[in-house]
């Protein structure tokens, strides 16, 4: 079976307890932690920046930090997040001047680098740069808001960039973001993502008895990823 890992963003945690949300989501089987990062300027809201990433790794989170910059530019913010922490760093092609400047930024700052696409953007800057990307990510919504449904033609865009991952021969990782559910992570791993983004299908969940309880919805996750063929 694919080695496959879940990302809860925490877009959707409660912020005023946002350490010990991320305890408990990484206590109940999550793998990384997403950070949407936006601008109100490249994406229409106003989010989180690098010193949130700084606190949590003060806080003691060690896990892997998966920063997702909805940013314009982006070339000044990608060493505020590398030295805050940052474990994976990704931007969107249009917000770049330069795309292979910045993923070479990005790298040489210590951080894995990736390109994210929205759902009208084509993969084919990958053809130019595939040697400088450890991830690619495709957005199943349009990126500025958490709790939007899931764009079905993404699953054809998924097996298109595994089928570049492929022949590329490198170890790439493949993320899916928005709109994935218990409902639909098998049909989307199927199409060829490792790694996927779900924000308020994990912290949406939480039982209102028990706020700190993320174990059900991960683990309905893995059951469903253990079926994927």
């Amino acid at each position: 079976m694919a080695n496959f890992q879940i990302a809860p963003s925490i877009l959707s945690a409660d912020f005023a307890r946002l350490g010990e949300e991320v305890d408990n989501v990484i206590k109940s089987g999550a793998d990384v932690v997403h950070f949407d990062v936006m601008d109100n300027h490249y994406v229409p809201n106003l989010t989180i920046g690098p010193l949130v990433c700084e606190a949590l790794r003060k806080h003691g989170v060690t896990a892997d930090i998966d920063v997702h910059l909805m940013v314009k530019p982006v070339d000044r913010i990608i060493p505020d997040f590398a030295a805050a922490g940052a474990t994976y760093i990704t931007f969107h092609p249009e917000a770049s001047e330069h795309v292979d400047r910045s993923l070479q930024l990005i790298q040489g700052e210590g951080c894995k680098s990736g390109l994210v696409f929205n759902p009208a953007t084509p993969l084919d800057v990958l053809e130019w740069v595939i040697d400088k990307v450890d991830m690619i990510l495709l957005m199943s919504v349009n990126p500025g808001f958490g709790g939007q449904s899931f764009i079905p033609a993404t699953l054809d865009k998924l097996r298109q960039a595994r089928k570049i991952i492929d022949a590329s021969g490198r170890d790439i990782r493949l993320e899916v973001d928005g709109g994935v559910k218990v409902n639909n992570i098998k049909e989307i791993a199927e199409a060829g993502a490792d790694m996927f983004v779900a924000g308020s299908a994990v912290f949406g969940a939480r039982d209102e008895s028990d706020a700190n309880d993320y174990d059900t919805v991960l683990k309905a996750f893995r059951e469903q990823l253990a079926q994927v063929k």
